[in-house]
């Protein structure tokens, strides 16, 4: 007889399972998919063991400097049967200067994503945030690129890449600030280098129509899951563009027109 395919259960196997993530990141060694051992892995199992994920990294000393969103691309929203986007935590110790190298060693498969990241001037603590709302909310807009990085083999579900804390590995920062009011954040073009070749381009509204939009979608959502953003959180409020794979030896250009470029290089 066939035996019934496992199903995760609280709260063991969660834990359980972000220990594994966290062994997978530190080792910078590939695990497998968890969907593979939890066919029935949920989104809300995977989001509560992204929330284990980062208490385990906080027992070990690491403190957070905000969240990430992935995802924002309808087209990719529903290759992943999904409705909205993703979301996980941005590491302090993983937030760079434009300029830094990064060893390559740290990372499994890492790629590279143009975005815009938001600063909140203050806390957000109402619901129902609209659009307007967030960009009076939002203290700087900042030139960024994400590096990515999945801790677990293909083939993955969504529920696998969550848990993952949504692949987030990295972010560099330009070093231009801008006011919200300073800049048309919906229209903001990039291209992404990498040694010298252009090898990807894209605009900021293709996120939900517009970057701020993407973060309004996660202080509404945070709110329900009884989380929030804070004053001087950072939101990366999406790629604009598709990622760029890197390995040791590669130097990437990230170049905003007006807004300036980022350099971030790999050994």
């Amino acid at each position: 007889m066939r035996e019934t395919q496992a199903a995760i259960q609280p709260d063991s196997q969660f834990q359980k399972a972000a220990e594994a993530i966290l062994r997978a990141a530190q080792q910078a060694q590939a695990m497998p998919p968890l969907s593979g051992e939890y066919p029935q892995l949920s989104v809300d199992d995977a989001y509560r063991i992204q929330d284990l994920l980062a208490q385990a990294r906080q027992q070990e000393g690491a403190s957070f400097a905000g969240y990430k969103i992935g995802l924002t691309l309808r087209s990719a929203q529903l290759a992943s049967n999904l409705t909205e986007p993703i979301h996980g935590r941005i590491m302090r110790g993983a937030v760079y200067d434009s300029g830094a190298w990064l060893s390559a060693a740290k990372f499994i498969r890492p790629h590279v994503e143009v975005e815009l990241a938001f600063v909140m001037r203050r806390d957000i603590t109402e619901r129902d945030m609209s659009l307007d709302d967030i960009m009076a909310a939002t203290e700087f807009i900042i030139p960024a690129l994400e590096v990515v990085d999945h801790r677990m083999n293909s083939p993955r579900t969504i529920s696998d890449t969550i848990a993952d804390n949504s692949a987030f590995a990295a972010i560099v920062l330009s070093a231009q600030r801008f006011r919200p009011n300073d800049i048309d954040a919906a229209w903001i073009g990039a291209t992404l280098s990498r040694n010298g070749l252009v090898e990807e381009s894209g605009v900021s509204a293709v996120g939900m129509g517009h970057p701020g939009a993407c973060v309004a979608w996660l202080a509404n959502r945070l709110l329900e899951k009884g989380q929030s953003l804070r004053k001087g959180d950072i939101v990366m409020s999406g790629a604009f563009a598709r990622s760029v794979s890197v390995a040791g030896g590669d130097n990437i250009h990230a170049d905003y027109g007006p807004l300036g470029t980022i350099e971030v290089s790999f050994r």
